[in-house]
């Protein structure tokens, strides 16, 4: 279904009548919504090309990935951080602050600027905390609803982006955490968090993206969207890294689908972001770029073609391929903590190719001294794992048991300080 990635912007647009005949046809032709599932079955299967050369030649791999996918990381693109507006000082009964800046990335008249909400624990105040920054598909209204957070028509929200019978039936789809954000266990587990909405930076529209990519500055200039939202990741971490509350060296990025390839682009790219959560990336970010299953790599340049760099769908209609699969992309964040999320029936996505390209992407980790990719199969999730895998079953979407991995995951790889006193915030998948 080619539209999958625009899901939310549908549910909002259309008319309940509109939206249920809508799911109707979804259903019966989107394996993501459907009845399919990932095979298990990841023996006997074609080697990822080329094999992994563990001698990474790092500068060339991602001007390669850059030419052949992203288009260019910016090098002297400013950012900048306003001061933080304190919008709630206790927040979550007093365990925490809620917080607000505005981001700006770009130069002079044309930067863009955007704003992140921040939520941390008191104890971080003596403590410093890891941080999780989130790339959200709606504004900070509908991450903390309720909440005074500024939304993308730079307005205080007077309620959530996401409510009513819209709001149900998306949810019901996509999961209840498609949105917002369970911050009660990411606070509670001893975490940072963090959310900005991507399109606040560059829209998400073939037209939009590259108009305002054009203008935004920096040499060599953005050229595709999950370049320049990896290029948000990074430029917040560098913000809230002088921050004597945040750990610089445990900062996180977290992301859902096409964020998920950006929250992977910008593990390879910034040594501000130390650890990657990439939920169902798919294809441009853990998926198999030679993988016919699922949406494919060609489908997805020709759908959205802001996404990559401009050209790509021609080219792979000519039968072009690229340079590298992306266990290279894996490869040039090791030996960073990566987890890989995965839904059994988001065939759309390829959990198999997902689970092979992280076993190709295990020897970076191993010549730098890690385990990397230890499990043996795609239903082992070893949290401990510097590059893990994790599926469950369910589709294209954010739920529970997915927020429980990536707690596990988190309070593997790094040192945080629970906070117990939190009321009714129990482990997410018992609720």
């Amino acid at each position: 279904m080619r539209r999958r990635g625009r899901g939310l912007r549908i549910l909002q647009a259309l008319g309940l009548t509109g939206l249920v005949a809508a799911i109707i046809a979804g259903m019966a032709s989107c394996t993501m919504l459907g009845f399919n599932y990932a095979s298990l079955e990841i023996r006997n299967k074609a080697m990822l090309r080329p094999p992994l050369d563990t001698d990474l030649d790092r500068a060339r791999i991602k001007a390669t990935l850059a030419s052949d996918l992203y288009g260019a990381w910016p090098t002297d693109l400013p950012a900048a951080m306003s001061q933080p507006r304190i919008l709630n000082a206790e927040y979550l009964a007093g365990q925490a602050s809620l917080e607000e800046v505005q981001v700006t990335i770009g130069n002079g008249s044309a930067a863009r600027s955007f704003p992140v909400i921040i939520i941390l624990p008191k104890h971080a105040a003596v403590r410093p905390v890891p941080l999780i920054i989130s790339q959200t598909f709606l504004d900070n209204c509908a991450v903390l609803p309720g909440q005074p957070v500024t939304g993308a028509n730079g307005e205080t929200c007077d309620g959530s982006r996401l409510s009513g019978a819209i709001g149900f039936i998306a949810t019901k789809i996509f999961g209840e955490y498609i949105a917002e954000a369970p911050v009660e266990t990411y606070i509670r587990a001893g975490f940072g968090y963090a959310s900005f909405y991507g399109p606040g930076f560059v829209p998400d529209g073939d037209g939009a993206a590259q108009d305002a990519m054009a203008t935004i500055g920096g040499s060599p200039g953005l050229s595709s969207t999950l370049m320049a939202w990896a290029y948000a990741y990074a430029a917040i971490a560098e913000q809230f890294a002088p921050d004597p509350r945040i750990d610089p060296a445990a900062i996180i990025a977290l992301g859902h689908s096409r964020y998920g390839k950006s929250a992977l682009i910008a593990a390879a790219w910034s040594e501000a972001i130390a650890a990657a959560l990439a939920h169902q990336s798919g294809f441009a970010g853990a998926a198999s770029s030679q993988s016919s299953t699922g949406e494919t790599l060609l489908r997805m340049a020709k759908t959205y073609p802001h996404w990559l760099r401009p050209g790509l769908a021609d080219d792979l209609q000519a039968s072009w391929h690229p340079t590298f699969d992306q266990h290279y992309l894996l490869a040039l964040a090791a030996p960073k903590p990566v987890l890989l999320g995965n839904g059994r029936r988001d065939v759309w996505s390829d959990p198999n190719s997902t689970f092979r390209v992280a076993q190709a992407a295990t020897p970076a980790y191993a010549a730098l001294g890690s385990s990397g990719l230890t499990a043996t199969g795609m239903l082992d999730f070893k949290p401990a794992d510097p590059l893990s895998y994790w599926l469950r079953q369910g589709g294209h979407s954010v739920i529970a048991k997915d927020i429980d991995a990536f707690i596990a995951f988190l309070m593997a790889h790094f040192n945080s300080t629970p906070v117990p006193e939190i009321e009714n915030a129990p482990i997410l998948s018992e609720k």
